[in-house]
């Protein structure tokens, strides 16, 4: 009970704090192994999306790895500072921000790769392949704008009830 005699959930039972704890040890996990090249998980993550994508927008980059712009500038400034990525205006819009990856970003990208590999094969022998696979196809469907939709939508519905 609190102060207030309000019943405290069940500990254990909150999606959003499930989903932090597990992020933050699989983060841990991951950090460790790449620490040899220099580089967390959070960096790799920032250096493959711009790889796939080319020469994305700011808005692009940051609606794909599901963050806010002003989080992504400030994820990226040691990325630029350490001349990983590139800021460049956008020549069509000049009011609009692109992310290229550099030389040495790429090179650094590619020193992380064999590492990389090995924190998803461990990964994979302590969770399982199968089970690995679908946490992955849960956690993209958790990730989309259409789940942020159908979980917006739940609280209209309950609002209305």
């Amino acid at each position: 009970m609190t102060t207030d005699d309000t019943p405290l959930p069940e500990a254990g039972i909150c999606n959003g704090t499930a989903l932090r704890k597990a992020t933050r040890r699989v983060s841990q996990l991951y950090d460790a192994v790449l620490a040899p090249c220099g580089m967390r998980g959070t960096q790799r993550s920032l250096l493959i999306h711009i790889a796939r994508a080319g020469t994305p927008s700011m808005g692009a980059l940051a609606a794909a790895l599901v963050l806010d712009r002003s989080a992504l500038a400030h994820n990226l400034k040691p990325l630029e500072r350490d001349g990983l990525v590139a800021i460049l205006v956008d020549p069509a819009d000049k009011r609009s921000r692109l992310v290229e990856l550099t030389p040495l970003g790429r090179a650094k990208l590619d020193q992380s790769m064999a590492l990389w590999h090995e924190a998803q094969h461990r990964f994979e022998s302590a969770f399982g392949l199968d089970q690995a696979a679908a946490l992955r196809a849960t956690l993209a469907i958790i990730a989309s704008p259409e789940f942020a939709q159908r979980f917006d939508q739940a609280f209209d519905a309950a609002d209305t009830a």
